[in-house]
């Protein structure tokens, strides 16, 4: 990168007090829209795990029948984040990033109108196509804006977006099953989630294409020859395209099988009332706000790879101690807050480190086919706990699959090379 690229990369160095202060305004507008995006994201996929145990109830489902509406949503996103790197490569992460809002806003609208499981069902496919859209190329936007030394803390601080938009969805779902009869409660919060389709307005009006992008695409005009999709499986990228995957299986499979029934276990195991699962809920929420910030910074610091095993086995014996030990009430509220640190806290790294394992060309491309096939096969997670709970139970079958999960994190981080201030 020559030294004019370093500066239309929208950042003024590395030195000072404030990586955010260092961007051009241009730099905080996409910082500020990927930020929005994550909070969208989160809010509209939350929603449906408070809502989960009302379902049960009234619509009279099996908790397989449960598992799968959470499952269809993350293997469909595996699908629909892999089309938006691609189409991210090729046509812009702006324009793309405005399409996946769009799409993932107006599919969670219309499953508040959805009459039984068959309708969901496809509606949760629809919502997943735009949303694992989203967080590759929000994360890619970030990634190419931001000078080495800060891109770690920049893009984890943009994930911890998800914490703030989980937030919102606990305080939305105790508001509404406070005031609305429940078979209206449910609808209400899916409704509310076309709101995230306004953040386009700002994207499409104020956040232009990172330089770094349009230079690459520049150079790939003039060679009149667009990289292969199947690049990211050629030879020289083959073995970090399969760690990089099981990486992220491992992340999302440990966060997924926990968090998709867990307001589920406190009500229907804990039985604990509305309010109460509410603040169980936050609890976790704060600690992985915490988690992604403490996260963020300590991927720039300790480096990605020793971020990722520490927050691994963290994580591991959270999880474990959560679901296994004979906890009072009070005593699981307070232990809620090292768990959501722990298994949020790892996402922070994963969008620096995946931007920085690609060449420009096929950025996009490889960091959403990793992030998202580690979505999908995580995505099993959730209908697999809802099986092995019959058996098992349902705090035990969480446990089995978020420990295994967490588990391969740590083995397969061995094998990864270390990137940490990598120019792009």
């Amino acid at each position: 990168m020559t030294p004019r690229d370093d500066k239309q990369t929208l950042t003024q160095g590395v030195s000072g007090p404030s990586w955010y202060a260092q961007l051009r305004p241009e730099g905080k507008r996409a910082y500020i829209a990927a930020f929005g995006g994550w909070v969208a994201d989160a809010f509209d996929f939350m929603v449906f795990s408070f809502v989960l145990a009302t379902l049960l109830e009234l619509w009279h489902l099996d908790r397989g029948q449960a598992g799968l509406l959470g499952t269809v949503t993350l293997l469909c996103s595996s699908l629909g984040g892999w089309i938006a790197g691609v189409l991210a490569d090729r046509y812009g992460r702006v324009k793309v990033l405005q399409g996946t809002i769009l799409w993932f806003s107006f599919s969670t609208l219309a499953i508040g109108f959805a009459q039984n499981f068959e309708q969901v069902f496809v509606l949760r496919a629809l919502q997943g196509l735009g949303f694992g859209g989203e967080w590759a190329v929000g994360a890619v936007l970030v990634g190419e804006i931001v000078a080495p030394a800060h891109r770690g803390k920049a893009v984890g601080l943009v994930q911890s977006g998800w914490a703030i938009g989980w937030g919102c969805a606990a305080i939305f779902y105790s508001v509404a099953f406070s005031l609305l009869p429940e078979a209206l409660a449910w609808r209400s919060l899916f409704w509310i989630s076309i709101l995230p389709a306004f953040l386009v307005l700002y994207i499409r009006r104020y956040v232009p294409e990172p330089e770094v992008f349009i230079q690459a695409h520049a150079v790939g005009k003039q060679d009149a020859k667009r990289p292969s999709l199947w690049a990211i499986f050629s030879p020289p990228l083959l073995r970090r395209t399969v760690l990089a995957s099981l990486l992220c299986t491992g992340i999302q499979g440990g966060y997924y099988a926990m968090f998709t029934w867990l307001p589920t276990v406190l009500k229907l195991e804990r039985h604990l009332s509305v309010l109460n699962t509410g603040a169980y809920l936050l609890v976790i929420i704060v600690g992985s706000f915490c988690g992604y910030l403490v996260g963020a910074f300590l991927a720039d610091y300790l480096g990605r790879r020793l971020n990722f095993m520490l927050f691994a086995l963290l994580s591991l014996v959270s999880v474990c101690l959560y679901l296994n030990l004979p906890l009072s009430n009070s005593q699981m509220l307070w232990l809620g807050f090292p768990l959501g640190f722990a298994s949020c806290g790892i996402f922070s790294g994963v969008g620096a480190y995946l931007t920085e394992l690609y060449p420009s060309e096929l950025r996009a491309t490889g960091q959403s086919f990793t992030y998202n096939f580690g979505r999908g096969i995580g995505a099993l997670f959730p209908a697999l706990v809802g099986v092995l709970s019959h058996v098992v139970g349902m705090s035990a079958g969480i446990a089995i699959f978020s420990g295994t999960a967490y588990a391969v994190v740590f083995l397969t981080v061995l094998l990864l090379p270390e990137t940490k201030g990598a120019r792009l």
